[in-house]
């Protein structure tokens, strides 16, 4: 079964094309460059972008498979920008319908959360997932397809929302992630950055505060080297989450580990996760950032643990939630 699958929920016009059960045959992304501009994206010129990408996108996918009509379209559904949101599905639903096909509709969390099964090896249920994105940070119990437990989530910034903020201060423009790795490279981790302590439960995770530590300290102290404060943060960030999947495996007895989401393709991040000593499952970088492979991944899953496929009447509000 060939699975031609588009995401579109932010400022990435994706497509694949993923043969069951994993190989992937094409992976073809067009990034929007246009928001770097304003430090941010901005949704209505994302969505035309998207208008303008998605033909030649979807075109070059299926031709780079070598695919002229696939079995099966898979698009992702939410959450996300709406109005990009609704560009890749209509889109989805049009090319189903003409290629009388199935259409099932994806939750962009739940390809973050089962991305590493793609690759071989791949873990195997139950594991424990943590993503990691601009606008989510949660670590999940993967139990089956469909049955995961929320163990741990930010209770203010995302992670990779952090690293935006932190760039910004240092001047490093957007998108901050891989501005902060790149300068981070350059210094050492030397400041003593405080771990995060969030109110509610205190498994829970949050970097307002580290935000706010990072800003005082760039105010204190004018003459900080800039590499120094890139490296002291993002090694706090690794250190914390390592510590928060550390505690999640001791309450659930799990010793396996997959990331997913932006910034899971963070070095630091990335050497720190392995550094837990649970079994890893890392996704390559590229498909950790907003990609359409990961969106096949689980029409693929999904099927396979019988639910289904979707009705076309699906809207970018009415996405499965991914909680247990």
């Amino acid at each position: 079964m060939n699975v031609l699958a588009i995401e579109t929920s932010c400022d990435d016009t994706a497509a694949s094309v993923v043969r069951a059960p994993r190989q992937v045959l094409s992976e073809v992304v067009y990034s929007q460059s246009v928001h770097q501009r304003f430090g941010g994206v901005v949704p209505e010129w994302a969505s035309r972008a998207h208008s303008e990408q998605i033909v030649p996108t979807v075109r070059a996918a299926l031709h780079e498979a070598g695919v002229s009509r696939p079995d099966l379209v898979a698009v992702t559904s939410g959450p996300g920008l709406v109005g990009a949101v609704l560009v890749g599905l209509s889109y989805a639903k049009g090319a189903a319908i003409g290629w009388d096909v199935p259409l099932v509709a994806v939750h962009h969390l739940e390809g973050h959360l089962l991305s590493a099964l793609l690759d071989d090896p791949a873990p195997s249920f139950p594991f424990l997932s943590l993503v990691v994105s601009g606008g989510h940070t949660t670590l999940y119990a993967a139990r089956a397809v469909g049955q995961y437990e929320v163990h741990s989530t930010t209770v203010d910034d995302a992670v990779g929302e952090a690293f935006d903020k932190v760039a910004r201060l240092l001047g490093l423009g957007y998108p901050g992630g891989p501005g902060v790795e790149r300068l981070a490279r350059e210094g050492r981790d030397t400041i003593p950055f405080p771990m995060p302590r969030p109110t509610g439960r205190p498994h829970d995770m949050s970097f307002s505060g580290l935000k706010s530590a990072v800003r005082q300290h760039i105010e204190r102290y004018p003459g900080a080297r800039p590499a120094d404060v890139a490296a002291s943060f993002q090694a706090t960030v690794a250190r914390y989450l390592a510590l928060r999947v550390r505690e999640a495996a001791d309450r659930t007895g799990l010793d396996c580990i997959a990331i997913g989401g932006g910034a899971a393709a963070n070095t630091t991040i990335r050497e720190a996760i392995v550094g837990t000593g649970l079994r890893a499952f890392l996704p390559p970088r590229g498909r950790c950032t907003d990609n359409a492979a990961m969106i096949a991944n689980v029409a693929i899953r999904r099927l396979e643990a019988g639910f289904g496929v979707s009705s076309f009447g699906v809207t970018a509000h009415t996405v499965p939630e991914v909680k247990g």
